[in-house]
């Protein structure tokens, strides 16, 4: 079914306009019937204008009229004419706001030393960072190389970890299926390179931890100490009655 433009008020319209039910609204503008229910009684949409759908092109009257004599049809909307030409807009690089902006060579060493099977073109996408960029990272060419530490770039808020994961595990597929092409060019056995393999990943993992670790106590190590943060868990509790 085609999408239809500002659904709540078409929703607005049917109700008062038709004698379709919640349900049969509900589906047609992609909406919860019980949403519907509320825009019938005036809890949602409230002050919404009426859309209605066949003036605009979205629906015929005779949908309407078949969905109100049979409770359990669902109203097809209109296709646009020129439907098939329309080409979804490419998404460009991920939008960074400023403030986060001189954050990014952080998760840009942060990815190149956790998950080096991830392309410079996947890392640029993730974060919205040019490979001019990670490539001066890598070689610690950046100007700020001395004061660059490796961020978990979901921590830093420059990607979801769900893009992260779909990110990491591309590459780890594509890497492995390169890797076993390879081991059966050489005449190697897949079982034998499958379980090497698995032991890398366990290795890395477990130096993974250990840097992240050894990340989290000098940053510790780093902040200032003061008598109150040092004796604050020393006060005296209230006698107990």
């Amino acid at each position: 079914m085609a999408s239809i433009l500002m659904p709540k008020a078409t929703a607005v319209w049917l109700i008062d306009n038709t004698s379709l039910s919640f349900d049969q609204i509900a589906r047609f503008c992609a909406l919860h019937a019980l949403e519907v229910k509320g825009i019938a009684d005036g809890d949602v949409a409230a002050g919404v204008r009426g859309l209605d759908p066949i003036g605009a092109g979205q629906l015929t009257r005779g949908e309407i009229e078949k969905a109100e004599a049979d409770p359990g049809y669902d109203m097809q909307a209109v296709t646009p004419k020129h439907a098939d030409k329309m080409v979804q807009k490419r998404r460009g690089p991920r939008y960074t706001p400023l403030s986060r902006r001189q954050e990014r060579p952080d998760a840009i060493a942060w990815m190149i030393r956790n998950h080096p099977e991830v392309s410079d073109a996947q890392i640029g996408k993730l974060i919205g960072t040019t490979k001019t960029t990670i490539e001066a990272v890598r070689t610690r060419k950046h100007w700020n190389s001395s004061n660059i530490k490796p961020v978990d770039p979901v921590s830093l808020a420059l990607c979801r970890q769900i893009d992260l994961d779909a990110v990491v595990a591309k590459a780890s597929a594509k890497k492995r299926k390169m890797d076993e092409k390879a081991a059966l060019e050489r005449g190697e056995d897949l079982d034998t390179l499958r379980a090497a393999a698995e032991i890398v990943a366990e290795t890395a993992a477990a130096e993974k931890a250990v840097a992240d670790e050894d990340e989290k106590m000098r940053q510790m190590a780093s902040k200032p100490v003061d008598a109150a943060s040092v004796f604050g868990a020393f006060k005296e509790k209230p006698e107990e009655a």
